[in-house]
C-alpha cells in the first residue's frame, strides 16, 4: 500500500490514514481549507471588471495574445512563472493519452451500474479503478468514502499552494443499464472504437470526466512537478440514481472538499469540434403510476367487452399528460419555474438552429415532428421547459403474451422540470391530475421514485472569464456558452454549500454521445482537447482568480 492509501474505504470522515501524509514540495506548505480571497471589491465590482475584461479579451487581434497575458499573470503572482510549463503540460496530454486511453476502456468494461443491487460488487470494483487511476496521476490522500451505505465516492488531493485558489474536480463513475442489449451493434460492456468514437455503456457518460481529471493533474505534476493551483477530485457513485444521500455526504465531508471554484467533467459540449459552457440544467421528477382492476388475469374473450382493461386506461392517463404539441397539459405546473431574463433569451436567439442537425443526432425518423410549443424556440423547449416521458411500462410483455386482460399495469413517468421548479410540488400536481383522470373506477396508486431540481447561474465572472480562454486555447474555437435539459443532481447542493462559488459544467458528451441511451460513445478527439483545456484552466484559474 502506498503513502496515498490508495481505495480505504471509510465511513467516518476523521479516520486517521495508517501512513504520514507526502511531504509538501519545498517552499511550499499545506493549505487545510481553500483559499479566501479579498473582500474589499463586492461581488458586483469584480463581476463588472471581469466582465469587462473578458469583452476587450475577445476583441483584440492576434492568437499569441491571450497567451501573452497568461504568462503575465502567471509571473505577476509567481504560480508558475513561466508559459513554457503550460506549454509543456499541454503538449504532455498528447504523449500521455495512450495511457489514460487505457485507463478509461478498462474501466468501461465494469458493469458499475448504480441502480441494479445486482452490480453492487462491480459499482465497488469501479470505485477501486476510480482510486488507482487518480493515485497513479499523482494525486495524495486518495481515499473512498461513503454514507448510510451509499455506493462509494472516491477523493483525492493535492493541496500545497497558500497563494492560490483551490479547484474541485467532479465526476462521477456509475453507469446507466445498458437497456435493450440487442439493439447496441457491439457489447455496451466491451469498448470498442469505430470511427474516432469510443462505444460501450460509461464511455461519455461519465468516466471519461473521471478519466479526464486524472489525465490532467498527471500531466501537470509529471511535467513540472506541482500544480498551479491546489486541487481536489471528487468522483460520485450514485449519481444516476440521483444522488440520493448527497445532503447527507456533504454534511458529513464538506471539510474534505473545501474549494472556491468547482469543474464538473459530466456536461455536453456544443457539438463535435465546439466546446459548451454550461449554465442551466434541467430537474428530474420520476413517478410511477399504477392502475389495478383485477386480483389477477382474466381471458380477454370470455371478459373483453366488460372487465376494464388497466392497461388500455392508464394509456388514456398518460395521455392526457401532454397536449397537442407534446408540452405538459398538468394545470397550472410551471408556474413556478424561474423566468427567463433578457440576456438568456438574447444569448439564446444569437445561437444557430441547429434542428436538422439534432434530429440527425438524436437518429429521429424522416417525417416525424418535433414536439413542444412551436412558438418557442428549441433551446428554450430544451433547457427552461419541462417535458414528459415514459421511460418504462409493465402489464405483460410481448413476449409470451397471451390473450387477457391483466389485472394490473404500471408506467414510469420522467418528468424533466425546468430551473426553479420545486420536485414536490411537481410530484403532488402529476398526483392530482392522474387522480382526476382514471377511468371507471380503477383503483390508483402514484409512487414518487426520485427527483432533483434544476439549476442555473449567470455565467459571468473572472472563473468563467478563465474557462472560455482556456476552452478557446484547447479546441481552437469559441466555446458555447448553453443549457442541457439532463439533470446533474450534485450542481446545484454543492454550489450552495459552498454559498453559491463558481461551477464549470464542461463536456466530455456531444449531441451525437447517446448517453442513456443504446450504443453510448465518446469522441475522442474531442476527449483529448477537454484534457488540454483543463490543463490549462487549472493555470487559468491560478492566474485569473481575484485577490
Amino acid at each position: 500500500m502506498s503513502a496515498r492509501q490508495v481505495g480505504i474505504r471509510t465511513s467516518d470522515p476523521a479516520a486517521p490514514s495508517t501512513a504520514e501524509p507526502p511531504a509538501p514540495e519545498t517552499g511550499a506548505a499545506s493549505v487545510p481549507a481553500p483559499w479566501h480571497r479579498q473582500e474589499e471589491r463586492n461581488e458586483h465590482e469584480h463581476g463588472q471588471d471581469d466582465d469587462q475584461q473578458g469583452d476587450h479579451e475577445r476583441l483584440l487581434p492576434g492568437a499569441g495574445w491571450e497567451e501573452t497575458r497568461l504568462r503575465e499573470r502567471m509571473e505577476a503572482i509567481g504560480t508558475v512563472g513561466v508559459m513554457s510549463d503550460v506549454d509543456a503540460v499541454t503538449g504532455a496530454v498528447d504523449r500521455q493519452y495512450a495511457e489514460w486511453l487505457a485507463t478509461l476502456t478498462d474501466m468501461v468494461r465494469i458493469p458499475s451500474v448504480s441502480g441494479d443491487p445486482t452490480h453492487a460488487v462491480d459499482v465497488e470494483r469501479s470505485a477501486d479503478a476510480v482510486a488507482a487511476a487518480l493515485d497513479a496521476a499523482g494525486l495524495e490522500q486518495v481515499r473512498q468514502r461513503d454514507v448510510d451505505g451509499s455506493p462509494p465516492y472516491v477523493i483525492g488531493e493535492w493541496v500545497h499552494r497558500e497563494d492560490a485558489p483551490t479547484v474541485l474536480l467532479y465526476a462521477h463513475h456509475d453507469v446507466q443499464p445498458p437497456g435493450v442489449v440487442d439493439n447496441w451493434t457491439t457489447e455496451p460492456f466491451e469498448p470498442r472504437e469505430r470511427a474516432g468514437r469510443l462505444y460501450g455503456r460509461g464511455t461519455a457518460d461519465d468516466k471519461a470526466g473521471a478519466v479526464a481529471h486524472a489525465a490532467t493533474v498527471a500531466a501537470w505534476l509529471r511535467t513540472v512537478g506541482e500544480l498551479p493551483c491546489n486541487v481536489r477530485v471528487l468522483v460520485e457513485g450514485e449519481e444516476e440514481i440521483g444522488s440520493p444521500r448527497l445532503e447527507a455526504f456533504l454534511t458529513k465531508h464538506l471539510h474534505e472538499l473545501a474549494a472556491d471554484v468547482h469543474v464538473l467533467a459530466d456536461a455536453s459540449n456544443w457539438k463535435v469540434g465546439v466546446p459548451g459552457i454550461t449554465y442551466s440544467l434541467r430537474g428530474v421528477a420520476s413517478v410511477d403510476v399504477t392502475l389495478r382492476a383485477l386480483d389477477g388475469p382474466v381471458h380477454s374473450g370470455m371478459a373483453g367487452g366488460v372487465v376494464p382493461d388497466p392497461a388500455l386506461a392508464l394509456a388514456k392517463v398518460v395521455a392526457s399528460l401532454v397536449d397537442e404539441h407534446g408540452d405538459v397539459a398538468i394545470a397550472g405546473f410551471a408556474d413556478d419555474a424561474t423566468r427567463l431574463t433578457d440576456d438568456e433569451l438574447e444569448r439564446m436567439d444569437q445561437l444557430p438552429d441547429d434542428s436538422d442537425a439534432l434530429r440527425e443526432a438524436w437518429g429521429v425518423r424522416l417525417g416525424v415532428d418535433l414536439v413542444g410549443d412551436p412558438s418557442a424556440g428549441i433551446y428554450e423547449r430544451l433547457w427552461r421547459r419541462p417535458s414528459v416521458a415514459i421511460i418504462g411500462w409493465d402489464s405483460h410483455p410481448v413476449a409470451g403474451s397471451s390473450p387477457q386482460i391483466v389485472g394490473r399495469a404500471t408506467a414510469r413517468l420522467n418528468i424533466r422540470l425546468a430551473p426553479g421548479q420545486d420536485p414536490e410540488r411537481a410530484h403532488r400536481l402529476v398526483r392530482e391530475h392522474v387522480a382526476a383522470r382514471v377511468p371507471w373506477g380503477l383503483e390508483v396508486e402514484t409512487t414518487p421514485a426520485w427527483s432533483t431540481p434544476g439549476w442555473s447561474t449567470e455565467p459571468t465572472g473572472w472563473a468563467f472569464d478563465a474557462a472560455e480562454r482556456a476552452l478557446r486555447s484547447g479546441f481552437g474555437t469559441d466555446p458555447v456558452f448553453m443549457g442541457v435539459g439532463g439533470s446533474i443532481p450534485f450542481a446545484g447542493p454543492f454550489a450552495a454549500a459552498f454559498g453559491g462559488i463558481p461551477a464549470l459544467l464542461l463536456g466530455p458528451s456531444d449531441p451525437s454521445s447517446r448517453i442513456h441511451g443504446e450504443d453510448e460513445s465518446l469522441h475522442l478527439d474531442d476527449w483529448r482537447k477537454l484534457i488540454v483545456s483543463q490543463a490549462r484552466l487549472l493555470a487559468e484559474l491560478a492566474a485569473a482568480a481575484p485577490r
